[in-house]
């Protein structure tokens, strides 16, 4: 089956690619701004594919990236307008699709790529939901379609990426966890699984890919003030911790990916109760029962 082709735009227009492994996984490149698409970006930047780019930490780290430089950035998300917003902040080129429809995340990589005419240097993936609620009244599609967007999808696109990375002995990969994954959140019961899951396949590829110049990044924000809580449906009502900025979280993940470091808490202090939770189990699930 062909997975694109290319149509004919109107004068003074960048071509764009559309690819249909499936007809309700499509992905449409974006026209940008004169500023330049990712393929007009100078010869010697690498390709950096970030994923929930319209909104929350994918955007801060797109404009991160941007402003960095030496990046030719390759931008996913649902929201369409949003990305195209964030695309033309950051000369990246947007790339919208739903990546839990069939053949999405293989669409993506080959659109990417295509657009891009370069191998995939970097994969921030950054997309991401939420419920709330007790597990007793989650929705069945609720459970299916969480449990996809934070893990099934990224493990796809981890699949799908690293074998070119491995041939040029080069790449980064950063997966965006969440403090929920390592200690586990009351009335977010699959969220925490799915961002756990995610922490272990992390440390498990990290072992399968040492050696070979490809690098895996996994960030634990704790709450981040993104439209998350807004798009599940409950808001954060807590008064502690409070919630940081995404440009604070995406400061931390393009440090980590200069420097290549391998974990990054954010804040720093989030990986606190995991140590308790380790030395004092005891003493950790009390003070889970009482504050939650």
């Amino acid at each position: 089956m062909t997975l694109f082709h290319r149509e004919a735009q109107p004068s003074g227009r960048p071509s764009g690619h559309r690819g249909t492994a499936d007809p309700s996984a499509r992905v449409d490149a974006a026209r940008v701004d004169s500023g330049g698409a990712a393929a007009a970006q100078a010869d010697s930047a690498r390709v950096g594919l970030v994923t929930g780019a319209s909104s929350g930490i994918g955007a801060a780290v797109a404009e991160r990236l941007a402003v960095q430089g030496g990046w030719r950035l390759v931008l996913n998300g649902r929201d369409r307008t949003r990305l195209d917003r964030v695309a033309r902040r950051t000369g990246g080129l947007a790339l919208p699709a739903d990546l839990t429809a069939p053949g999405a995340p293989e669409a993506l990589v080959t659109a990417a790529t295509v657009a891009a005419q370069d191998r995939i240097g970097l994969l921030v993936a950054a997309a991401g939901v939420g419920w709330a609620g007790p597990l007793s009244t989650m929705p069945a599609d609720a459970v299916d379609r969480l449990l996809t967007v934070d893990l099934r999808v990224t493990v796809q696109l981890v699949r799908l990426l690293l074998p070119p990375m491995l041939a040029s002995k080069d790449g980064h990969i950063v997966l965006i966890g969440s403090v929920a994954g390592s200690l586990g959140v009351r009335n977010e019961a699959v969220y925490s699984a799915a961002k756990g899951a995610l922490g272990v396949f992390a440390d498990a590829l990290r072992q399968e890919v040492r050696g070979s110049g490809v690098r895996i990044t996994h960030v634990v924000p704790g709450v981040v003030d993104t439209p998350f809580f807004e798009r599940r449906g409950v808001p954060y009502a807590r008064s502690r911790p409070r919630p940081i900025p995404p440009d604070r979280v995406a400061d931390a993940i393009c440090r980590a990916v200069a420097v290549g470091r391998e974990q990054v808490y954010v804040p720093g202090w989030m990986r606190l109760p995991g140590l308790v939770r380790s030395a004092a189990p005891g003493l950790y699930q009390r003070l889970a029962f009482r504050f939650g």
